[in-house]
Parts: C-alpha cells; sequence; structure tokens
C-alpha cells in the first residue's frame, strides 16, 4: 500500500470472523512511497479487517498532514495542523491506496486538545472526554459517502466562524482566524447563493450535510476542494469590507465558485486516473466564471475569462515544449507537474468552446447524465464525450479528441473577395507556433468550430460552420463591400486569426468607434500581437493598432493591452531605447488616466475601479509627471493617518512611489507590512516592493523575501516583482535563486510553487546564451517536477532574443518618427 514519511509499529489482518494474524515483515519501498506488509502464513481471499498502529510526522512541507503557523491576537506564534492530500499526500497522513479511483468510506476520529476548534469532511456526531487526558476530547464524525483519498481532510486549530443555510437546507459555514468572522461573511454570501445555482445547473441535489470553507495561514495552493471541508488561503476566502480591493473581491468570488463545482464535478464524481486531471481542472475553471457571472453580473466576467485564462493558455501552448490536454502519468512528481496551464486554462477554454458549440440547454442534459451515471465512482474524458454526444447528437468525440489528444492550436488565416453581393472567404488552417512557422512532417489538423459576424450585427454569427480540413472556402450571403467580416465572434474557438491586410485595415474602425464587442477588440488585439511575437507579422503594425485604443472604455480590453505592452517592455529593457517605450506608454494611457482621475464618480462600479488601479499604475510606473507627483503626496498622507487610500488604489500608489523612490520609501513600506493585520494588504506590499530601482535595495527586498516575515507560499511573489520590476532585478533575481537553491528547493519539495518561482524569475531574459545557462544551473540542480517548466522558460528566453534581433530597430525608428511627428487623435 501507500505510505510517505510514515513508521509502522505493530499491523495485523483479521479475516471475517476469524482471529487476527500479526505481520511479520514491514518493506518500505521510499522512493515509490509505499510499504509491503507480510505475513507469516497466505491469506485467504474474502472480507477482513487490517489494522495499522503508525507513528507519522506532522511536516512543514504544506502537503500531507502538516502544521501552519500562525500569531494570535495577542502577538503569540502557535501552529494549527492541516492536510493538503491532492495528489499523493494522503499517504504522508495514514497508509492507505492513494490512487483516484480506489474509493472508499471514511469514519474518522480526532483526538484533539479540548479548547481547539477540530473538522473533517463530515458533520460531527460525537464529542467526548478522553479517558487518558482531561485535557483532550475525542472527536468523531459520520462516515463520508464513498470517495477517493485525495478528497480527504481535517484540521485542527483555532477559529471563529459565521453559519447560514443555502435555500436547499445545506449547512454552510466559513471559519476564519479568531476575531475575524466578519471577513468570512462575503464567501459566506457567494457559497450560499452557488450550491444552489449548481444543483439546478446539474440537476443533481449537494450530497453532504454540511460545507464548510476555511482559511488556512500556509497554504500552497489558492484552495482545495476535499468533499465538504474546503480549505483556502487567507487571500482567497477573507475580504474586509473596507481594505479588500475590488480585484480581491473578484478572486474570492471565483474561487469559491471553483471549489464548490469540484462538490460534484471532481468528487461525486472522479477521474479515472491524473491522465484527467484536466477534467477536473478545466471543468470547474470554466463554469467558475459562469457562476460568478450569475451572482455577480456587473463584473463581466466573461469578457475576463479571455484575458485571464484563454491568452494565457494559447501563449504556452504555442511553444514547442507545451503537452496536450491529457497526458499520461506515471510517478508522484509527474502529476504535480500537469497542474499548468494547460490542464487549467486550456482545459477551461476549449470547454468553453464546446458549451458553445452544443448549446446551453444540451449541455446541460449531458452533463446530468454523466454525473448520474457515474456517481460515486470514476470517470474518463471518453465518458463525458459520450454523455454530451448523446445529449446533442454532434460528434463531440471525434471534435474534442483534436484538442485534447494532441497538443498546440490552429491558426487560420483568412481572406475575402466580393463576389457581387456575396463575400466568398477563403480559410486554411495550420498549427500555430511562437517561433514563426511550424516545421515537421504531417502539420496536425483541428476540427474547429467556426463562427463569423459582420459590421452589419457584430453581436451575432452570421454563420457557423465546424472546419474539419485544411482547407476550406464559405460564402457569406448579402454582405455589402463596405461592411467587416470577422471571425470567432466572442473569442470563443481556441484559434487565432490571421486576416489577409484589406480584411484588417476594414476591422481597424471597428475599434475606434468600439462597434467591435469588447471581447472581439481584445483577441484582435491578443492575436496580432502574438503574431508579431512569432515573427509573422511587425510589431510595428501593432504598436499602430495599440494606438487606435484611445476611446476604449473597457477594464479587460485594456488589461490585456498592458500586459502585452508590459512583455515589450521587458524585451525592450534589453536595449538603450528603454525609455522611448515608456513614453509610448504614457501617450497610450494618459488620455483614459485624464478621464478616470483619482477619485471614484457616483454611478461607478466594480469594473471602473479595477479600471482606475490599472491606469495609475500603469501612468506610475511608466513615470507620467503628474501621476508621480499626485501618488507620493497621497502615499505620505497614508504613511501619515491623514487620510487612508482606499484599497483599490493601494497597488499603484505603492507600486509608484518605491519605483521612483530610494531607501527610506522601502523602509516605510517594510513598517507598513509588518503593521499589517491582512494577509491580503501583505501580499499586496510584497508583489510591489521589487519596483524598487537600486541594486543595494533590491538585495535588501531579497534578502526579505526568505525571511520569517514572509510566508514560506509568499516568498515566490517577492522574488518574482524583483525579477520582473528591473533589468538589474532580473538578474539579481537569478543569481539569489542560485545561491539560495537548496534552501528554496527543500522548502517547496517538487510542489508546483517551484515551477512558478522559476518561471518568474528568468522568462524575462532575451539573451541567447542565458537559455544556455538556465539549462546548465537545473541539470546540475535537477527539479523533477519543474522540468517541463524549465524546458518552457528557455524556449521562451530564445524566442525572446530572436524577437529582439528581429524587430528592435524598426521599433526603435518607430518610436523615434512619432517624437517628431505626435500623431493627432
Amino acid at each position: 500500500m501507500n505510505c510517505a514519511d510514515i513508521d509502522i509499529i505493530t499491523a495485523s489482518y483479521a479475516p471475517e470472523g476469524d482471529e487476527e494474524i500479526h505481520a511479520t515483515g514491514f518493506n518500505y519501498q521510499n522512493e515509490d512511497e509505499k510499504v509491503t506488509l507480510s505475513f507469516p502464513s497466505t491469506l485467504q481471499t474474502g472480507m477482513g479487517t487490517l489494522k495499522i498502529d503508525f507513528v507519522g510526522e506532522l511536516n512543514d512541507k504544506m502537503k500531507g498532514f502538516y502544521r501552519s503557523k500562525y500569531t494570535t491576537p495577542s502577538g503569540e506564534v502557535r501552529y494549527a495542523a492541516v492536510t493538503q492530500f491532492e495528489a499523493t499526500d494522503a499517504r504522508r497522513a495514514f497508509p492507505c491506496w492513494d490512487e483516484p479511483a480506489i474509493k472508499a468510506t471514511f469514519d474518522i476520529s480526532l483526538v484533539v486538545p479540548k479548547d481547539r476548534v477540530a473538522l473533517s469532511n463530515m458533520n460531527v456526531i460525537d464529542r467526548k472526554p478522553y479517558p487518558d487526558d482531561e485535557n483532550l476530547v475525542e472527536v468523531k464524525f459520520a462516515r463520508t459517502p464513498v470517495m477517493s483519498t485525495y478528497l480527504v481532510a481535517f484540521v485542527v486549530g483555532e477559529y471563529d466562524f459565521v453559519e447560514t443555510r443555502s435555500k436547499d437546507g445545506v449547512c454552510v459555514r466559513v471559519y476564519t482566524p479568531v476575531g475575524k468572522a466578519e471577513q468570512g461573511k462575503f464567501a459566506l454570501e457567494v457559497a450560499a447563493k452557488t450550491l444552489p445555482f449548481y444543483k439546478d445547473y446539474f440537476n443533481v441535489p449537494y450530497p453532504l450535510p454540511k460545507i464548510d470553507l476555511i482559511a488556512i495561514a500556509d497554504f500552497a495552493a489558492g484552495a482545495m476542494e476535499n468533499w465538504g471541508l474546503v480549505t483556502y488561503r487567507e487571500t482567497a476566502l477573507l475580504i474586509d469590507p473596507k481594505n479588500s480591493c475590488s480585484s480581491s473581491r473578484q478572486w474570492v468570488a471565483l474561487v469559491v465558485g471553483h471549489e464548490l463545482a469540484h462538490q460534484w464535478f471532481g468528487n461525486l464524481v472522479t477521474m479515472e486516473w491524473w491522465t484527467h486531471l484536466w477534467l477536473n481542472e478545466g471543468f470547474a475553471s470554466w463554469i467558475e466564471y459562469l457562476c460568478v457571472d450569475h451572482c455577480f453580473p456587473e463584473y463581466d466576467i466573461w469578457t475576463q475569462f479571455v484575458s485571464a485564462d484563454y491568452t494565457r493558455a494559447q501563449e504556452l501552448d504555442a511553444l514547442d515544449n507545451s503537452h496536450p490536454i491529457e497526458v499520461s502519468v506515471g510517478h508522484p512528481s509527474e502529476v504535480d507537474e500537469i497542474f499548468d496551464a494547460i490542464s487549467y486554462s486550456k482545459g477551461a477554454s476549449v470547454i468553453r468552446m464546446l458549451h458553445d458549440y452544443i448549446g446551453d440547454k444540451d449541455f446541460k442534459k449531458g452533463m446530468n447524465m454523466y454525473l448520474t451515471k457515474f456517481q460515486q465512482k470514476n470517470a474518463a474524458t471518453e465518458d463525458l464525450w459520450e454523455s454530451l454526444e448523446n445529449a446533442s447528437g454532434k460528434p463531440i468525440a471525434a471534435v474534442m479528441n483534436t484538442w485534447t489528444k494532441q497538443m498546440g492550436f490552429p491558426l487560420i488565416y483568412v481572406e475575402a473577395e466580393q463576389v457581387e453581393d456575396d463575400r466568398l472567404l477563403r480559410l486554411s488552417q495550420k498549427k500555430f507556433c511562437a517561433s514563426g512557422s511550424y516545421v515537421g512532417e504531417d502539420c496536425p489538423q483541428w476540427m474547429v468550430p467556426i463562427t463569423i459576424s459582420t459590421s452589419e450585427d457584430p453581436n451575432q454569427a452570421k454563420l457557423k460552420i465546424l472546419m474539419d480540413k485544411p482547407e476550406m472556402n464559405v460564402v457569406l450571403k448579402n454582405v455589402k463591400p463596405d461592411q467587416w467580416v470577422k471571425l470567432n465572434l466572442g473569442t470563443v474557438g481556441f484559434y487565432r486569426t490571421q486576416y489577409s491586410s484589406a480584411m484588417l485595415e476594414s476591422l481597424l474602425p471597428g475599434i475606434r468607434d468600439l462597434s467591435l464587442p469588447p471581447v472581439d477588440r481584445l483577441g484582435l488585439q491578443n492575436d496580432l500581437f502574438s503574431l508579431a511575437r512569432a515573427g509573422i507579422i511587425s510589431t510595428v503594425e501593432v504598436l499602430k493598432v495599440m494606438e487606435a485604443f484611445v476611446n476604449e472604455p473597457n477594464y479587460t480590453v485594456w488589461s490585456d493591452l498592458s500586459c502585452n505592452l508590459g512583455i515589450l517592455s521587458t524585451l525592450l529593457s534589453h536595449t538603450d531605447f528603454y525609455e522611448e517605450i515608456q513614453e509610448f506608454v504614457k501617450d497610450v494611457f494618459s488620455p483614459i488616466g485624464e478621464r478616470l482621475g483619482w477619485d471614484p464618480k457616483p454611478g461607478e462600479g466594480h469594473l471602473d475601479a479595477l479600471l482606475r488601479g490599472l491606469v495609475l499604475g500603469k501612468l506610475g510606473k511608466a513615470g507620467h509627471k503628474a501621476t508621480l507627483e499626485e501618488a507620493r503626496r497621497r502615499f505620505k498622507d497614508h504613511v501619515e493617518g491623514k487620510q487612508i487610500l482606499s484599497a483599490d488604489l493601494r497597488s499603484p500608489v505603492y507600486l509608484t512611489v518605491l519605483k521612483h523612490g530610494d531607501g527610506t520609501t522601502l523602509d516605510i513600506m517594510l513598517k507598513l507590512h509588518k503593521q499589517a493585520d491582512m494577509q491580503e494588504e501583505k501580499n499586496r506590499i510584497e508583489r510591489v516592493l521589487g519596483a524598487t530601482p537600486l541594486p543595494d535595495l533590491i538585495q535588501k527586498v531579497l534578502t526579505f523575501a526568505l525571511s520569517e516575515e514572509v510566508r514560506p507560499q509568499d516568498t515566490v511573489s517577492v522574488i518574482g516583482g524583483v525579477a520582473g520590476g528591473s533589468k538589474h532585478g532580473r538578474k539579481a533575481a537569478w543569481k539569489f535563486i542560485k545561491d539560495n537553491w537548496e534552501e528554496l528547493y527543500n522548502r517547496y519539495q517538487g510542489g508546483f510553487l517551484i515551477s512558478r518561482l522559476i518561471k518568474l524569475s528568468v522568462e524575462g531574459f532575451a539573451v541567447d546564451k542565458m537559455a544556455g545557462e538556465v539549462k546548465a544551473f537545473f541539470e546540475s540542480h535537477p527539479a523533477p517536477s519543474a522540468e517541463r517548466t524549465i524546458q518552457q522558460c528557455c524556449e521562451n528566453i530564445l524566442l525572446n532574443a530572436a524577437w529582439l534581433k528581429r524587430d528592435a530597430e524598426s521599433i526603435h525608428q518607430y518610436l523615434l518618427q512619432r517624437k517628431a511627428s505626435p500623431p493627432t487623435v
């Protein structure tokens, strides 16, 4: 059976109705995390009881059964005992058959100090004094349904809670640190609205009597969907009405939606093996948006999906070192490796495309068939396709296999010709590669659901087709010569589009006059940017398009534009005209900055707050004079307690004053960090510290990252912030990682945080020899669960270097020429 870091003292087996036989040998296979028990004689097949008495360790690795450090309101350091078993760490808490398809019911009892809260998957059925020690109690929980080991959980610690009943009668509680119950209310509301939403959507009731959501101080992931006891990082669950910013609320709503979706999709029906992890994660990452859209229509969350998940997945999936959505998995370290943007974000994107292709009604019907047929069992990707195929009558498996079994996605090239009153479109598909063109024998093909819209009605598909061959001609009836034609309405299909220059020309006015819907404006700009990055078009073309966004009102469109300009800024930090691109950023962002101003206006909502923070941060970082002066003034008032900054303005102000500040500014920030009572505020400060520009201050920030002041899961964002903050920061962060590798690696032992750390710290390099240096370092300092990330990083460094060689000069010329004759807006 599986067993890791556990010492077995005695073990025995009693066949039903017979006496017990003691095991005579325990053979540990540590490499495989297994133990074999041997008995003096052959055991007879049949039912029986296996008893094991063992000792395990309450570790500091944030996996298995581990301890989480917290400080009481009076300042005393204490520990809670908590669990994190996915993917393969239940075996660190108790010997078991630790595979998702080996399901069982669990009867759990915990013996705990009587002044502590003890929780598990099910409700408490008995609590009695422990005979040997009057300070302890034995807490017994109800029997669980049939479930997988990775979803078992228990927590022992000090917590307050808020509770409510959902309208279908489930008891919902949110557990918070002591004294912070108030901060659990927002998540409680979301959870209470979400449970009935999923019950109706799946047409299957929530199967347990209660659900607890609990904030854990030291926690590696964002959250974990343990059945009936969902664990969260504090920042993914707690919201303080005064001190939490809009993006934190949105993040909490999404994470709560994600984890509660798993209670059905993952917990009630579980993947057969880790190869199908994407089904769990891709599905939950898609439906969390559906649920937030239901709870908060004012978030315009589906547009945000495109910039948060869809474009992120495409960026990774264009690499030669990407992988298919379905990956065969052997050793536990390989399981850790697939918790990446392909499983989550590409998974969610292809499910969004599938949902659009099938239609909501049939999709729901298929989901219900699937959940009903496989409840308390396991299923594979094919089983879901079969249910959806039966519900919709469409060739789901044939279409979806092209998206899950091969890596990458297509680039659709399209050109148009007016033939009398009709528009003839010629489409062709080939694999999109970050390096430009596909070099290989047989180019993979996809079955691509394509939607086509025109300026007559930009929000409606004029035609829907399934492109199932390399080339296709399509006739659009009754399209006037002056009307534009656009592919991929709503940016739902998982492909990029390259238009002929005439078609592109006709689309650009739709950006300026906003007649193209926001998500289509975003998709168009993002496709162009990635085509330039791949060397298919020139970067200058894209800069010209970016200037067409002067009238843009939409937060998400700006957010995506801002990301791409950030990537370009990082690239050009390797040149001597970095200042010129900063001027460009200021030109693009100052009109919207002036329109928004610093203070919320009456009637503004969630998205205005997000946009203001984004724009001011961008202008401040680029050194926009008026923004910098105002940020310094407001920061001073904030620090002196005259006028506390609203939560939404803190990140942009902190970033601006640090970027253009000195040692005193950094010291004030570190003091604010120490005083902050909320993890959200600590994280907010940690993420911007890397903006500090001076070499000795950068060293100070790196040292701070490994200090006791920063929680282990947050060290990564401090180092990552330094690497992304400046050219000097990038070199310093890489050197720091090499110098402190032992400590960092021991701290994250394999988990996905090590991959994130490596990615954040090296992906900004753009010199060929750096790729070699990174590769060589990890050859002598292996990190098995980050192997693929390292390959992707090296590939990205080489791609950056090629992009710089190819386009730096023409970008420079364009920026100079713009300066000489400023564009008229």
